[in-house]
């Protein structure tokens, strides 16, 4: 089914946005470019118009004041325009640079910086007549007409009424010396695109929020584009899975790799496992290297058997361990005594085997275990 205007009901994203820009598209506003040329230009004219107007006056001056000789000399008078050229730039450069510099500065206050090669790219399509026609008639190419009207009849009204001001102004630089009617000129040139600014400025106030709803307008998406894009960037809800599944099996074999390094091993004695380790030069307390439930609980308990890790059987403390503590952290306040006296036992423990003496008896530490231990 073809993609109609009313389907597009989603608001671009930023990949879409990214994208946009990548093809060159990127809002711009004729009138913001315009205003802004007009407006530096009437500045610097207002400025600089005096400098110019005289440094052009002196070159006219010394142009026309030529001797027969020069005149009828090739190489001097080829020398003569060169050097009149570069005067004549060097006195217009200052109003020129600033110019330019607003033409180019302006369009990026409005979509910034943009430069793409695919913008280049000749696109045949632009050059079907239907398609041109389609745009000249469409919505759109009725509004750009009432857009265009409606600026010639602003800028036609102000400049109708700078000139009606300034008549009596415009009319009198016939009468001044030469260099004080170019100043003089320099000035009201100055202060007529001042005006034109103004009025284009106002039509710019417009301009520019319609330049960006018509730009986001365009690049609106779909319900099922913008479904289609966040699969993209997330991946399937099945590749999603399966890269979590090696995630858990990635942890859960560093887990067990850390098990033979414990000290004790702490059991249910077969639903939960909690392996601890403890040194006392390093450690405020004990850490949880190692913990889980049945046959993670189990796997424990089997590497810890194969590699000499006494295995203590404590229901309570084994699941007040396994549910307030974070692996690689450090037990709570409320299990220092319940763990001080496992490691102690297991101490004992190991100092009757050595000496041959009967092995001391379990502590009995359920009374000791808070099974709401909180967990700092």
């Amino acid at each position: 089914m073809a993609e109609t205007e009313h389907d597009r009901t989603e608001q671009p994203t930023a990949k879409r946005r990214e994208q946009a820009r990548e093809h060159g598209q990127v809002p711009r506003s004729r009138d913001l470019t315009a205003a802004a040329v007009l407006l530096i230009a009437g500045a610097a004219l207002q400025l600089l118009g005096r400098y110019s107007g005289a440094q052009l006056a002196a070159l006219m001056r010394s142009s026309l004041a030529l001797s027969r000789a020069s005149a009828f000399d090739e190489g001097r008078a080829l020398g003569a325009f060169t050097s009149a050229a570069l005067h004549a730039l060097l006195a217009c450069a200052p109003i020129w640079g600033l110019t330019l510099l607003a033409a180019l500065a302006s369009p990026l206050a409005l979509g910034g910086g943009n430069f793409s090669l695919q913008a280049l790219t000749p696109d045949f399509s632009r050059l079907d007549p239907r398609a041109g026609f389609a745009r000249i008639f469409s919505t759109r190419g009725a509004m750009e007409l009432a857009k265009a009207y409606a600026k010639f009849l602003l800028l036609a009204i102000v400049a109708a009424g700078f000139l009606w001001q300034r008549s009596t102004a415009l009319l009198r630089l016939s009468a001044e010396p030469t260099t004080a009617a170019i100043a003089d000129a320099a000035r009201l040139t100055g202060s007529a695109l001042l005006v034109l600014a103004v009025g284009l400025a106002l039509i710019a106030a417009v301009d520019v929020p319609w330049q960006l709803w018509q730009h986001t307008r365009q690049l609106r998406m779909t319900r099922e584009q913008v479904r289609e894009e966040l699969r993209e960037s997330e991946g399937s809800p099945h590749i999603k899975g399966r890269i979590r599944s090696i995630q858990r099996e990635l942890a859960r074999r560093r887990m067990m790799q850390e098990v033979p390094k414990s000290d004790v091993v702490v059991v249910n004695p077969t639903h939960y496992a909690v392996a601890l380790r403890y040194d006392e030069k390093r450690m405020r307390a004990p850490i949880v290297v190692a913990k889980g439930q049945d046959l993670i609980a189990a796997r424990i308990r089997e590497v810890a058997s194969e590699h000499g890790v006494p295995v203590f059987t404590a229901p309570p403390l084994a699941r007040a361990l396994h549910r307030h503590v974070e692996l690689g952290a450090e037990i709570p306040v409320s299990l220092y005594v319940a763990v001080a006296q496992v490691l102690t036992y297991l101490t004992q423990l190991r100092n009757a085997r050595r000496l041959g003496a009967a092995p001391p008896p379990p502590p009995t530490i359920d009374a000791a275990i808070d099974p709401d231990a909180p967990r700092h």
